[in-house]
């Protein structure tokens, strides 16, 4: 008997169960709509981080406090090192140390609530040079001016707000010339920046930019910065910049071993690589979770197909009176568990494509995240492979138990 008349019996006693065909594939559906799912998120944050990064240039390093972080516990000791301080930055800032540098910037992270008058609103505030940022990141003014180098280095009071604090503490009044406080420290807003949303790793209309020393003496009370930025003549010059910073904070810091270093850098290929990296792990531990689902529908799937050659002792026993070998009834019933599997993993994959692409539009117009829906390529190739896998896995024992039936006892089954 040929395989293609094997093939279109076993498609035929499944097109004659079709509601029960249906609910025994639910499990692989849900399976496959779920790693679709997650790959395309995974996809998604991917080429969603990547765009925020874009914006800081090729030609841009951070240099942050401490050793490099090796996992969670290593990013929480790198929030409390002082390693960067006002002598570093004066050592980083001459051109005999770091030729290609073109420009330089430290930076304070110091949350809190911003006030004015009975009005409150939890902004993103931050100590670094406006001049900097604002060519960095491509932010402009709607009203106001930026504050200079004279009031970083006088430690002046002043801030540049975003679009949505100026909406939560004034409505529709003019902000500039007014006084915010910050942790009891007043502030007079100088500058309003143009609404522009999420940038990089903040929203600049949810910001409150003060200079930098100003946020350590007022604002954080330390003597020490969050980290130091800084921009290389061009992309091509990067290495070699980091080279000379490293070099000249060792020799800072009187560091002969670079295991001791108490310092990082990072370019934005390097955080591309190890947030991707991240990205990836936790992509595939979701999907490995996932995987248990499939599992779960596979035991169905074997279930079902026991059940189904009970039902069908007769027709076992007819066609084997018929001629029917061993090896034909063992691959129509392995043929029927891998269409039956390979069917769902095909409606996983639409249906996984279908809801990726509505979460995808849902985060851009709702979330207001610059959010693009990815087709995971990789996803649907290991849905198909995966659910042709469980149907063959868990059809060969039903398959095999079929094939051993005896034509006599099975023409006698009532």
């Amino acid at each position: 008997m040929n395989t293609k008349y094997v093939g279109k019996t076993a498609l035929r006693a499944l097109l004659s169960r079709k509601s029960r065909s249906a609910l025994t594939v639910l499990g692989i559906v849900i399976g496959i709509t779920s790693i679709m799912m997650v790959v395309s998120a995974g996809d998604g944050a991917q080429g969603f981080i990547n765009d925020q990064l874009s914006g800081l240039g090729a030609e841009t390093l951070v240099v942050r406090p401490g050793k490099e972080p090796k996992g969670l516990t290593g990013f929480a000791e790198t929030l409390f090192a002082d390693s960067l301080k006002a002598r570093e930055l004066e050592a980083l800032s001459r051109k005999e140390n770091v030729p290609d540098l073109v420009a330089i910037t430290p930076e304070v992270f110091a949350p809190g609530t911003v006030t004015y008058g009975s009005k409150t609103f939890k902004a993103t505030v931050i100590g670094v040079s406006p001049v900097f940022i604002n060519q960095a990141m491509k932010l402009e003014l709607a009203a106001g001016e930026s504050f200079g180098n004279a009031e970083m280095v006088g430690k002046a009071s002043v801030a540049i707000i975003g679009e949505r604090v100026r909406a939560e503490l004034f409505g529709t009044d003019n902000p500039i010339g007014k006084y915010i406080k910050i942790k009891n420290q007043r502030f007079r807003v100088v500058g309003l920046y143009a609404p522009k949303g999420q940038v990089v790793f903040f929203n600049v209309d949810e910001l409150v930019l003060v200079p930098p020393a100003t946020a350590l003496t007022y604002l954080t009370g330390n003597n020490h910065y969050s980290q130091i930025i800084l921009k290389a003549s061009s992309p091509e010059v990067v290495d070699r910049m980091g080279s000379d910073i490293k070099r000249t904070l060792r020799d800072l810091h009187k560091i002969k071993d670079p295991a001791d270093d108490d310092f990082y850098l990072q370019t934005q290929q390097g955080l591309v690589d190890q947030i991707g990296q991240i990205i990836g792990a936790f992509t595939l531990f979701l999907s490995f979770v996932v995987a248990i689902s499939l599992i779960v529908g596979g035991v169905g799937v074997m279930n079902i197909m026991l059940v189904s050659v009970t039902e069908r002792t007769r027709e076992i026993g007819l066609r084997k009176a018929l001629g029917a070998t061993n090896k034909d009834i063992r691959t129509q019933f392995l043929i029927e568990s891998v269409l039956l599997t390979g069917a769902g993993g095909l409606v996983g994959i639409i249906l996984g494509t279908i809801f990726s692409l509505l979460a995808a539009f849902a985060i851009r117009n709702f979330a207001d995240l610059a959010w693009s829906f990815s087709f995971p390529i990789s996803g649907a190739l290991l849905g198909l492979g995966v659910s042709a896998l469980v149907g063959l896995g868990f059809g060969i024992y039903p398959a095999s138990q079929a094939a051993k039936k005896s034509p006599i006892e099975a023409l006698r089954y009532e």
